[in-house]
């Protein structure tokens, strides 16, 4: 009998070792499970960032092109941007959407209901003139009227939020 009861006392020790190994894997992988459960919460997040400023900045993109579409006067040349609107771009210089210090940004009216850091913006560039068909200068009606040339503008909108999603969009709009 004493056999017994030492081998019994033995056991004692090794479940309560195996029960905290087994202990420590569930942990682990508790862990595990939250950290990934954060990365999608975060991923998720993101997600919802760049919808929403996507839809800004489209709709920033179509207040342009009414703006654009409104325009009458063409800026003159060294006349930077005024209200939005801006001259001809120069080749030479960096593209002003990729220019930092850029300033000629002009804010959307649209209204997110707060959902937004910042409201979205946007600018437009006299492109120059272009037709407004293929080939309509060389229809003998159409040669002397101005329903032939009509000017060309690129609108460019941009929604961000400081130290997340940030969308750019960009289109060449012929004036109607």
């Amino acid at each position: 009998m004493t056999i017994s009861i030492s081998s019994r006392e033995a056991q004692r020790g090794v479940s309560l070792l195996v029960v905290l190994i087994l202990l420590l894997i569930m942990t682990v992988l508790g862990l595990a499970v939250l950290r990934s459960t954060l990365m999608q919460e975060r991923m998720s997040g993101n997600l919802l960032d760049r919808n929403l400023n996507l839809q800004a900045a489209e709709a920033a993109l179509r207040e342009g092109e009414a703006l654009a579409a409104a325009q009458t006067v063409v800026p003159a040349a060294g006349s930077g941007c005024v209200n939005g609107v801006c001259e001809t771009p120069n080749p030479a210089v960096v593209a002003r959407w990729l220019d930092a210090g850029f300033n000629g940004w002009r804010n959307a009216t649209t209204n997110f209901g707060g959902t937004m850091a910042s409201p979205p913006q946007f600018f437009i560039e006299f492109l120059g003139t272009s037709e407004s068909w293929l080939e309509c200068n060389l229809d003998s009606k159409y040669q002397a009227k101005e329903i032939c040339v009509r000017p060309m503008y690129r609108v460019v909108a941009r929604s961000q939020a400081d130290g997340r999603a940030s969308v750019t969009l960009q289109s060449t709009f012929v004036a109607p």
